[in-house]
């Protein structure tokens, strides 16, 4: 454990509650609140309290009781810092919570950065990397499939697959220096085929989870879901359905959506970014125009796209425009209007579009249901519960891993054109080295200080 200076902030949010927390961490946490905290038991010395208990007193200033309180004391190192840590539990107004982190500061400590008590718990060894970016991570969950994630990667989980990836690479590694220096006792002979053997499934590993990165995303952002069709197909009735009020304006008027509206909603625990946009077709008014560019922006960088069709109308220049659009995109068609009677060809919408095409009506609500299930196949292939596969959710860690996967790449190449065997070593240690960039091994100090200014003050 360094030896630091003291750190104060308040760690709940800035608003008139119930209690407020302020958190202290450092050599001077406790010396500090023995200044200015008065226990109601007067016998009690707080320098001298067993770690891990609880007091109730008073916290004053120059014999001016500020706030009746509970103080709660945490001895190194069996902390959140592995430093000694005071937390103060008062009444929670903004005003009050205030005046007593000043008193703290006037008593020795400076003010947290964002982040900084998480990044002394990884500087003094009490978590790696990955489970410091899964405590921000757990904070701004969205949804119940994200918290999961982030509470396996806060109990290790990646730590524990990346330190078993590069254990293996390692030994390799020092079984090739071992030859190179001693090659009477080491022999290398036949050793290209071997560590070809050994390497395709720690490379497969890597592809693996770089695999999840894209269910990682989901998980953790929710599903980019652009709504598009032309005008007056019902895009902005069904986005009203799926929200449960009326979100967007809707008339018999093409071309009423102007510009995108979003919305994030969960259907059966599926968290969605909803976005409605503007309606495609060729038209000449000017922000129309601006809003159909945007609709095809937004479409390209959907996860999933929502077709609606006026099933209540033939299919036209239009719609072959948008089918042309959504080629390759992860799509669900819904032919809508289904209560005005049908008109469009389903069979020939389903050999030009790939994904579920469902008849709906969004004024009626039928076909929804139908709909929903889709949406659970395509994503979690029927599957709601959380398992217990490891999920890439960051894309610092997705790029660490694509590094690596190519020196393992350059490793093969190097085999197999025979090269000699310290070809083999410099590649091994790029691939051991982009590893360890994901748990915190061998990270430069300026990047360590940008990942924990993503954090919330107080954590």
């Amino acid at each position: 454990m360094m030896k630091t200076d003291t750190i104060a902030a308040i760690a709940t949010a800035m608003t008139n509650s119930g209690i407020g927390i302020i958190r202290i961490s450092g050599d001077d946490a406790i010396p500090i609140i023995k200044k200015i905290f008065r226990p109601k038991n007067a016998k009690k010395d707080m320098e001298h309290v067993e770690s891990y208990t609880a007091h109730y007193g008073f916290i004053e200033e120059e014999g001016e009781v500020i706030d009746e309180c509970i103080v709660l004391i945490m001895r190194a190192p069996s902390t959140y810092t592995k430093e000694d840590v005071v937390e103060i539990d008062s009444h929670g107004g903004v005003v009050v919570m205030r005046k007593i982190l000043e008193l703290v500061f006037k008593n020795g400590a400076r003010p947290a950065d964002p982040g900084e008590f998480t990044k002394r718990a990884f500087l003094n060894g009490r978590i790696d990397l990955s489970q410091a970016e899964a405590v921000m991570d757990l904070i701004s969950a969205k949804n119940e499939f994200a918290m999961e994630s982030s509470l396996k990667q806060l109990r290790g989980s990646v730590k524990r697959k990346i330190e078993q990836l590069r254990k293996q690479i390692i030994h390799q590694v020092a079984f090739i220096e071992s030859a190179l220096d001693d090659p009477e006792h080491y022999s290398v002979d036949g050793y290209g085929e071997e560590l070809l053997e050994i390497l395709r499934p720690v490379k497969q590993e890597v592809e693996r989870l770089i695999a999840t990165s894209s269910d990682g995303k989901i998980l953790k952002e929710g599903i980019k879901t652009a709504i598009v069709g032309k005008p007056n197909a019902g895009k902005s009735s069904l986005l009203n359905v799926m929200v449960g009020e009326d979100r967007a304006i809707v008339t018999e008027i093409a071309g009423t959506t102007r510009d995108t509206l979003e919305e994030s909603i969960h259907i059966h625990g599926i968290p969605l970014q909803l976005i409605d946009t503007a309606g495609i077709r060729d038209t000449q008014d000017i922000v129309e125009k601006i809003g159909v560019t945007k609709a095809k922006d937004t479409l390209d960088e959907a996860d999933l796209v929502l077709y609606v069709i006026d099933g209540s109308k033939e299919i036209d220049e239009n719609d072959e425009e948008i089918m042309s659009l959504i080629q390759g995109k992860k799509v669900i068609t819904l032919v809508n209007k289904a209560d005005l009677g049908k008109k469009v060809n389903v069979d020939y919408i389903k050999e030009r579009v790939q994904g579920e095409v469902i008849v709906v009506s969004a004024k009626e609500e039928t076909g929804i249901d139908e709909f929903y299930s889709a949406l659970k196949d395509m994503f979690f292939e029927g599957q709601l519960e959380f398992n217990d596969e490891i999920y890439i959710t960051n894309m610092r860690h997705k790029t660490a891993l694509m590094n690596a996967k190519e020196s393992l790449m350059q490793v093969e190449m190097s085999i197999e054109q025979e090269m000699p065997e310290d070809f083999y070593s410099i590649d091994l240690m790029n691939a051991y080295e982009e590893l360890g960039f994901i748990i915190g091994e061998s990270l430069e100090e300026d990047l360590v200080n940008e990942i924990f200014r993503e954090f919330c003050m107080g954590k």
